[in-house]
């Protein structure tokens, strides 16, 4: 069971979902801001955050934004029903997942699951690109011999790729590997994931070395 950090200014959502997910045995911290979530990770750090991109003050996508420049604690989105622009733009910020409201308690629950399987999820092996060392008994990946920073779902997303060097793996896989779901709709999170695992693994992400993108297909890890 885990520790979470819900952040909704809703009260009445708030407490729907304190109640809904204490009953599955975690323990909730919430608040209604993102001013006090972010002062509150830096006291004591949470083991997941679901995070309401509306929000008075420092929006969802700008706490997503400064805790990802200090931490890769795992953060799932709570988004209103259409703000496709929220989620992408959310899931730039480094965001894990996301939920669209109204939501139900139960496939949250699902997701926070999902999420924290991939931070527990590891193999005792060392793997080597070149400049890049995979280490995944560590959870850790450099380049060049510098470490790389990765989320949990990112680290995740880049094993599966590298599992399959060579091979062409289409988003439907993905999400199901690494998301544990398989909505053709939630393709975003794949395309937002490699963006930003390109951003920090690539020389220059906009023309990639190691992750290529097949049009209408997936992606390929190209080891060099």
């Amino acid at each position: 069971m885990a520790g979470i950090l819900l952040v909704e200014d809703d009260p009445s959502v708030r407490s729907g979902l304190e109640l809904a997910l204490t009953r599955q045995g975690h323990t909730i911290t919430s608040y209604a801001t993102g001013e006090e979530a972010l002062d509150h990770i830096r006291a004591r750090r949470p083991e997941i955050v679901v995070l309401d991109v509306m929000l008075p003050g420092i929006d969802g996508v700008e706490v997503c934004r400064r805790v990802r420049k200090i931490d890769q604690l795992p953060i799932i989105l709570l988004t209103a029903r259409g703000d496709d622009l929220d989620v992408v733009v959310g899931l730039e910020a480094g965001a894990d997942d996301y939920v669209v409201k109204p939501v139900e308690p139960r496939v949250l629950d699902a997701r926070i699951r999902a999420v924290l399987r991939r931070v527990e999820s590891a193999s005792s092996d060392r793997i080597t690109f070149g400049d890049l060392v995979i280490d995944r008994g560590a959870l850790k990946v450099t380049l060049d011999g510098r470490e790389v920073h990765l989320t949990p779902t990112e680290l995740r997303l880049l094993l599966e790729l590298v599992r399959h060097p060579g091979q062409v793996l289409n988003r439907r896989h993905l999400l199901r590997s690494v998301w544990d779901h398989s909505h053709v709709g939630d393709s975003r999170l794949v395309d937002a994931c490699v963006q930003r695992i390109r951003a920090k693994i690539e020389p220059v992400p906009a023309e990639p070395v190691f992750i290529h993108t097949v049009r209408g297909f997936g992606y390929r890890f190209n080891p060099p």
